[in-house]
């Protein structure tokens, strides 16, 4: 039987890991979330959340992969008990990776592209007027979208075609480290802005006055959804990287150190976002205007903004890239499994399908735009973001809880004594009660609220 493969380091799996929860949605939604809810009483609340609620979560994704050594598709077979079907979730984790990459792939080429602009001085001496033009125009193009969204493609099955540690380790970690140098240095010149003090105590000082009006359930239902989505869970993307760990550290502890970096991520991307809107007096906005309309004329504004334009939108693109090659390596290691051939098959398989499965979003801006298939002004986009975030993320996760809490599935000892190997932070006897009835409550809300809203 061949060897699994295993990560170089502990670095590259953390690195890894937080890269896969490391998204463009939570870059841009993180922000702007603490801005509408209260500022740094959102951002506690979201910690809190985050800490009893998607941590020990991520720690169960990652005590199933390593305890089965295999990918999400088989990694249930291993542990799962004689008779029972548990296995049939890791059929619906694969085909979630697929629907994320289904529309991922195209915003990360939407990324790709405006940093191609801003390099090349395409945004230089546009008005406001015209910046979102340029982005209406993006949109519009069928051969723009398609062409950026396989570049991404390429780069990706590329990467992972070479290997766990020569392909994917090695360039997501060094990616993630110049991602994390370059948010540091964008976030001090952001401060530093005239005016960015402002943005400063915008964001992160607690205004209770602004909690009270948005409600105060309603901040702490949205720190509670902020917290889940963050990491990714639910469809088996973090599971194939405990698959590839040893048992040095306990998984808690590592689940705890991807929370962090995670977290790191999120907040600094404020630091960058809100005193340079405040510097220029621009009212920051959520969603794609923030990024594709209202950051670029920030940015046309500054000094030398030609350069902090190219650099956020490397920086963008580095965070849209890690998630797309640690969801690739899942896609690519469960069909290894699944149809038992080598890494450059599966490579080639999926560079052909995903392509193929990610036309519809690319086109559902321009010669696919009479299709809204959730009422008017909605794109193929948002069904298939709506698919996996209000579907495959939180059922899927509630699956993966009730498996390692539950006597029918693989038990809280069986999960325990996985998490447990290893040094570091462990998973206490007291926790069974909490895991088994409490955090699946918690995960049903989420659910709820997500298909009502």
């Amino acid at each position: 039987m061949k060897q699994r493969e295993k990560f170089g380091s502990r670095l590259g799996f953390l690195l890894l890991s937080a890269g896969c929860a490391i998204g463009i949605g939570n870059v841009w939604r993180f922000p702007y979330l603490v801005g509408q809810n209260g500022g740094g009483a959102f951002v506690l609340c979201y910690l809190i959340f985050l800490a009893i609620f998607g941590v020990p979560i991520l720690s169960m994704e990652f005590a199933v992969g390593r305890a089965s050594r295999k990918s999400p598709v088989r990694a249930y077979q291993e542990l799962e008990k004689p008779g029972t079907k548990w296995h049939l979730h890791g059929y619906v984790a694969l085909v979630g990776n697929y629907v994320l990459m289904m529309f991922y792939t195209t915003v990360a080429g939407w990324m790709l592209y405006f940093f191609y602009g801003f390099l090349t001085g395409k945004f230089t001496g546009l008005d406001a007027a015209q910046v979102s033009g340029l982005f209406g125009e993006m949109l519009a193009s069928p051969s723009i979208n398609v062409f950026w969204m396989v570049v991404v493609v390429v780069c990706g099955v590329l990467v992972c075609s070479m290997g766990l540690q020569k392909g994917v380790e090695r360039i997501t970690k060094n990616m993630m480290l110049c991602l994390l140098l370059l948010m540091v240095v964008m976030a001090v010149h952001g401060i530093l802005l005239e005016g960015g003090v402002e943005g400063l105590k915008f964001y992160l000082l607690p205004d209770l006055q602004k909690m009270r009006e948005a409600g105060i359930g309603k901040v702490i239902a949205a720190a509670m959804n902020q917290s889940f989505f963050t990491l990714s869970l639910g469809i088996g993307a973090m599971a194939i990287f405990g698959s590839y760990l040893d048992n040095s550290h306990t998984l808690l502890g590592e689940a705890v150190n991807v929370a962090v970096l995670d977290t790191f991520v999120a907040v600094v991307a404020g630091l960058i976002i809100f005193p340079a809107c405040f510097a220029f007096g621009v009212s920051p906005d959520s969603g794609p205007s923030l990024i594709f309309i209202t950051l670029p004329n920030v940015f046309i504004s500054m000094t030398g903004g030609r350069i902090w334009g190219t650099l956020f939108f490397v920086f963008m693109s580095f965070a849209a890239f890690s998630t797309v090659i640690a969801v690739f390596e899942n896609i690519i290691a469960c069909d290894m499994e699944l149809f038992n051939i080598d890494r450059k098959k599966s490579a080639c398989l999926n560079l052909v399908l995903i392509i193929f499965l990610s036309l519809p979003c690319a086109l559902g801006y321009n010669l696919l735009s009479g299709l809204e298939p959730l009422g008017p002004r909605s794109a193929i986009l948002d069904l298939e973001d709506y698919v996996v975030s209000n579907w495959l993320l939180p059922l899927g996760s509630l699956i993966y809880l009730l498996f390692c809490t539950w006597n029918f599935g693989w038990g809280f000892e069986n999960f325990r004594a996985e998490a447990n190997q290893g040094t570091g932070l462990k998973v206490p006897v007291w926790m069974y009660g909490y895991v088994k009835f409490v955090v699946p409550l918690m995960i049903l809300v989420v659910f709820l609220q997500g298909i009502i809203k």
